[in-house]
């Protein structure tokens, strides 16, 4: 028996340093190219580093740009607008077809340039939904060819009116939903980035777990080797059985192999946390455990405060009511009678001459009312109206269970925040507990009263204690950000989150 441990422990003396060899270089390899720059961050540090440069707080960013700019075009569509429309030049030659008094055709070259120039300005009136315009115009036609001439034509100014008259007004519409859009924008905005901030601290402390994971996986390897050959020492005089001395071998041999897991997920997690903030593989990054967050515990009516005055979620269903009215309206002016209200004044003049073409203008004048009635349609109108109210009412009801489901989600989140104080303090006391039994059993062990399975059982628990308590802090924090998030609100300073806008988009 004591030759086969004689080779049982050989075995493992020669493996143990080949794998640990082998892994090293397989680890460090990667590392060989380029020395590493170590940097010690805090939570804080990864948070503001996420808000600063990961990939999703610039698409949070670029969002908010583009409801920005939407925003800002319909602002733009209610001002007065300027433009120039030029044809210069336009040349044409081609045959014309013409009918004599016999009434046979003929034939006449047409070899004529033009040039032209439109200045006009345009105003959308909200009210009404038409629009008024202001137009001056001017043109010059040259005759090539035998018969050459050429003739101005000036029309100094032409104002007119453009109005739909059938009851929907898109301008007023939109001066409900714009505005409602934006706003939710701007919330939006700020939501993105503190769910960066719960991404950057879901990533910190997976990281800062594997570091932990790996100290004592460490710790753990050096006090089982050491504890190993004690036991060897003792099996060769006698004072504990074989299969003590056969558990502690297995007992080292699984802290040689859990350290090099433990190594292994440390670098998974660092590539993880590395590519979210965009560092490079040359920044090796240290974490520091942080303590809990500054906040006691919260009233669900204060929060639920915050919530109705803040969250995106709730002004996204006011305007998903809205934009579902919208398109009932709009599907009943299609349905029915329909007519466009159109109207012009100006004065106009041509000669051979440009400064005569703006000589004694004479008038002219244009009105025109169209209309359009559908006569048979199969029902296609009133089809499109029940499905647009039909639509209405699901909105109607959907909103109304969100509602419903978003105030009792957000009472049990403000519940388990509460109650995460008081996970965090249970976990804390169980790990000071758990290192201090640990360290009891180890001495008790050394000195014989006790055997290997207790000794086991202790540190199993003193490292499941260390693991439990980083996950109740992990909770707490995510806790926390997860209601200021919804709420958009910081409790610990109780002000409002903000951010500069106008910078923001420039």
């Amino acid at each position: 028996m004591n030759s086969l441990i004689s080779k049982i422990t050989t075995s493992v003396m020669i493996i143990k340093p080949a794998l640990t060899t082998l892994f090293v270089g397989i680890t460090l390899g990667v590392w060989a190219q380029a020395p590493m720059v170590k940097t010690a961050y805090t939570l804080d540090d990864i948070i503001q580093l996420a808000k600063d440069q990961s990939p999703d707080a610039f698409r949070a960013k670029h969002t908010f740009r583009a409801s920005y700019w939407e925003y800002r075009t319909y602002k733009a569509d209610l001002l007065p607008s300027l433009s120039l429309d030029a044809t210069i030049p336009e040349f044409n030659r081609s045959l014309k077809k013409y009918q004599l008094s016999d009434g046979t055709y003929s034939y006449i070259e047409e070899n004529s340039s033009s040039a032209s120039a439109n200045l006009s300005m345009k105003q959308n009136i909200g009210l009404t939904g038409g629009n008024l315009f202001v137009t001056s115009e001017m043109m010059r036609t040259d005759q090539l060819g035998s018969n050459k001439s050429t003739t101005f034509f000036a029309s100094p100014f032409v104002i007119g009116f453009s109005q739909p008259i059938n009851g929907y007004n898109s301008f007023r519409w939109k001066k409900k939903i714009q505005p409602l859009k934006y706003e939710e924008a701007r919330r939006r905005y700020l939501q993105d980035m503190e769910n960066v901030s719960m991404k950057a601290a879901n990533l910190f402390f997976s990281l800062l777990i594997s570091q932990q994971q790996l100290e004592v996986a460490q710790i753990n390897s050096a006090n089982s080797d050491t504890l190993y050959k004690i036991s060897r020492g003792r099996y060769n005089i006698g004072t504990i059985a074989e299969n003590e001395l056969l558990q502690m071998e297995l007992s080292n041999l699984n802290a040689g192999k859990a350290l090099n897991e433990a190594r292994i997920q440390l670098e998974v997690e660092k590539f993880r946390i590395r590519s979210f903030l965009g560092f490079n593989d040359k920044v090796d990054i240290e974490l520091s455990i942080p303590g809990a967050p500054p906040s006691g515990e919260l009233a669900y009516e204060d929060v639920m405060s915050k919530v109705g005055t803040n969250n995106p979620d709730l002004l996204s269903y006011d305007r998903e009511l809205l934009e579902s009215q919208e398109r009932v309206a709009l599907a009943r002016s299609q349905r029915g009678f329909q007519a466009n209200l159109y109207a012009r004044y100006g004065v106009t003049q041509q000669a051979a001459i440009l400064r005569d073409a703006y000589k004694d203008p004479q008038e002219q004048q244009r009105v025109s009312l169209g209309i359009q009635i559908p006569i048979l349609d199969w029902g296609l109108g009133r089809g499109k109206v029940q499905m647009a109210k039909s639509n209405l009412e699901l909105a109607r009801i959907r909103v109304q269970q969100a509602r419903v489901d978003f105030n009792q989600q957000l009472f049990l989140q403000v519940m388990q925040f509460n109650m995460e104080d008081d996970q965090l303090y249970i976990a804390t006391k169980a790990d000071t507990i758990a290192q201090k039994r640990y360290e009891v059993t180890k001495q008790r062990f050394l000195i014989g009263k006790i055997t290997v399975l207790d000794l086991n059982i202790a540190q199993n628990e003193r490292d499941a204690a260390k693991i439990s308590y980083l996950n109740a802090l992990s909770t707490y924090w995510g806790s926390y950000f997860n209601l200021q998030s919804i709420a958009l609100f910081d409790f610990a300073r109780n002000k409002e989150l903000e951010t500069d806008f106008e910078t923001l988009v420039k």
